[in-house]
């Protein structure tokens, strides 16, 4: 039985390994992007008041290229970023003044960064084979786990191999796999969690019916009329702030299509989703409130779900965390880039056997 779980670990690394080490690679330096994105007035203190908030909003809606929505800025990162068509966008600061522009996310590396590591550059295609990838890591942990237990005398911590031979490597990777394991299974789980529906809801069922989870995370369907010439968007943020006095304003966007309403998600401060999950849906004719929903109030497996990105992506528990997460990170890029070197370029030799024995096996 471990014979056959040592072969399918094996042959599962060598052909999904490196899908792995570069999902490890990508999303290190994603965990640190608010540091080095190096433009002027990153660093700026995030700005709470409405007038002012609402002032930068109405500029920045207004601006030639038709933007599409804001991401505003937050306490680490002091820039709002703003969609626009066809992949282009641009960076203002606070007051709403332009920093930056780009025409496609190839000339930003954090955004093609960011598409790599969340599809692989090719969409939902992706993002399925990504899910896969992070059910095989599943697998690999708690595989690697039971085929270490039986050499758990000859354990070694090392960073690094000791050789770059292959019996070497093979101990590195048994005994750095073990170390990082629970680490590992934390950002699997929970990367898995947001590609696959299904597998997030059998994580959060202990908390809750999914049933009820499922039913609160479904984006409702509000209709209302065509997007107004000029939205009031000041009156927007405002009736938001009268509804949640406590919260952030985190995104803003426009409808894709006619009849669709303009939306405003808002982040309280209990709340660990960067993003947050409370949002208001405003009619883009008239601008009336068609609908709210409080993430603090949604059933508590749906809260729980809410949790999986911070906490895969570092936005939890300050640099500590941030630290352990970079470490999951660079032990994933090491397990998986040798686990396929090793699988596929230091395979063991096959000994040719004596000829006089050959001939006495094929009678």
């Amino acid at each position: 039985m471990l014979q056959l779980l040592d072969t399918l670990h094996r042959w599962a690394g060598g052909i999904i390994g490196l899908v792995l080490a570069l999902l490890g690679l990508t999303g290190t330096i994603l965990l640190h992007k608010d540091a080095w994105i190096g433009l002027p007035h990153v660093e700026d203190v995030q700005r709470t008041d409405l007038t002012a908030i609402a002032a930068a909003t109405e500029k920045i809606m207004a601006l030639p290229g038709a933007p599409q929505g804001i991401i505003y800025a937050r306490d680490s990162f002091g820039l709002h970023q703003i969609r626009l068509d066809a992949g282009a966008g641009l960076y203002t600061d606070q007051s709403g003044a332009i920093v930056t522009r780009w025409a496609s996310q190839w000339e930003r590396p954090e955004l093609w960064l960011f598409d790599f590591h969340h599809h692989l550059f090719t969409g939902d295609t992706g993002e399925w084979v990504i899910g896969i990838a992070g059910l095989a890591g599943l697998f690999f942990i708690l595989s690697g786990v039971i085929l270490w237990w039986r050499t758990r005398k000859t354990f070694q911590f090392r960073l690094w191999p000791k050789r770059m031979s292959r019996p070497a490597i093979l101990m590195h990777h048994r005994d750095l796999g073990i170390i990082a394991a629970p680490l590992l299974l934390l950002s699997v789980v929970t990367g898995t969690m947001m590609i696959f529906r299904p597998f997030a809801m059998i994580v959060v069922a202990p908390f809750g019916s999914v049933d009820e989870a499922e039913k609160a995370m479904e984006a409702p369907k509000y209709k209302g009329g065509p997007l107004a010439a000029t939205p009031d968007y000041a009156a927007m943020l405002a009736e938001a702030h009268r509804r949640f006095p406590d919260a952030e304003f985190r995104i803003l966007s426009l409808p894709r299509a006619a009849g669709e309403p303009i939306m405003l998600r808002l982040r309280q401060p209990a709340e660990w989703l960067p993003n947050g999950r409370t949002t208001l849906w405003f009619d883009a004719a008239t601008g009336r409130v068609l609908g709210a929903r409080d993430a603090l109030v949604m059933p508590s497996a749906a809260q729980a779900f809410n949790k999986a990105y911070p906490l895969h992506a570092g936005k939890v528990g300050g640099l500590p965390y941030r630290v352990a997460m970079t470490l999951s990170g660079l032990a994933l890029t090491l397990l998986g880039s040798f686990a396929v070197w090793t699988f596929w370029f230091r395979r063991p030799k096959r000994t040719a056997r004596p000829a006089g024995k050959a001939a006495l096996a094929a009678r």
